[in-house]
């Protein structure tokens, strides 16, 4: 058993809530962070939700979704939230100067045996690690989107990581439930995001250039056996969460078709207050997305060749 206890997540954002509910109903006493307080109305909101995705798909009982809420609490006072931890996982948005400067704040307030992991899916860990102000206790630990299904999570060092830290990390994932994916060298994306953000890039490239429709993009993706395409993945993932990152590498690489990807999330979801799963609305309406329907791989009948020719002939 690791000496992992108390946890506190560093952001309320959608990743940072499911880490937090679900170490939460696996035992560990959880605080969640987040400076705004319409951020943490909105994560115990989500939490409510996933005490019924608990009881319906993880074999939850009452009893424990109610032993998950007495251990799980909410602040927006940073001192208070990391005053008696044992591990902080920041879950911040994915843009530097932010984790940066969340790092710093930290960095006097934290005991002196607190270990600290990013949740980042892309940065690597050398990049914040001396803004920790404890390098050899901070690692990477990513977690993929819909955790308690999804339940991988991967480990990366930078050069400076105590091995002691990775052995806590690693069983700390075991606790709560997680298959560890080691990953051997920093690398950005990690394994994960190593391959899903080209994949969603390249989807979003065929939506933002008038290719195919999205869930025409899907089905092509589906009809291998996949529960849900590359658009299903961005409502799962989290419109600002993939326009951060399409966007910080697309000025980064002088990517402009990225950048034109980043900024078509923008305008059309981001600005409407569309943001996913998260808000109902996304690249699909939830709670009932069309291509979960039983009917979204059928084969069409012969009367829709008029509607889909009308699609092929160039206008």
């Amino acid at each position: 058993m690791s000496d992992i206890s108390r946890v506190t997540v560093l952001g309320a954002g959608v990743l940072g809530g499911q880490i937090a509910w679900h170490s939460a109903f696996k035992g560990k006493t959880v605080v969640v962070y987040d400076v705004a307080a319409d951020a943490i109305a909105r994560a115990q909101t989500t939490h409510r939700t996933y005490a019924g995705i608990y009881l319906a798909e993880v074999g939850a009982s009452e009893v424990d979704i109610a032993a998950t809420w007495t251990r799980l609490s909410y602040s927006t006072d940073l001192a208070e939230a990391v005053a008696d931890v044992d591990l902080v996982i920041e879950a911040v948005p994915e843009v530097p100067g932010i984790k940066t400067s969340v790092y710093k704040e930290l960095a006097d307030l934290l005991p002196a045996h607190t270990l600290i992991a990013t949740n980042s899916s892309t940065f690597l860990p050398r990049d914040f690690a001396a803004a920790t102000g404890r390098p050899e206790k901070f690692c990477a630990l990513h977690f993929a989107n819909m955790i308690w299904a999804m339940n991988l999570a991967e480990v990366m060092a930078h050069p400076g990581t105590a091995r002691d830290t990775l052995s806590e990390i690693t069983e700390f994932a075991i606790e709560i439930g997680m298959v560890p994916i080691p990953v051997r060298k920093e690398n950005n994306g990690y394994v994960i995001n190593a391959w899903v953000v080209p994949l969603l890039n390249a989807a979003q490239t065929l939506v933002t250039n008038g290719i195919a429709l999205p869930e025409d993009i899907d089905r092509t993706f589906m009809v291998n056996g996949a529960r849900f395409g590359p658009m299903g993945m961005f409502d799962i993932i989290g419109m600002k969460t993939v326009y951060d990152v399409l966007a910080y590498w697309g000025a980064k690489s002088g990517d402009a078709q990225m950048g034109a990807n980043a900024a078509f999330i923008k305008e059309r979801f981001l600005d409407r207050g569309k943001l996913g799963l998260a808000t109902g609305s996304g690249y699909y309406t939830y709670p009932d997305p069309r291509h979960q329907r039983a009917d979204f791989l059928a084969i069409p009948d012969v009367t829709a060749v008029p509607d889909l020719v009308d699609q092929i002939v160039p206008s």
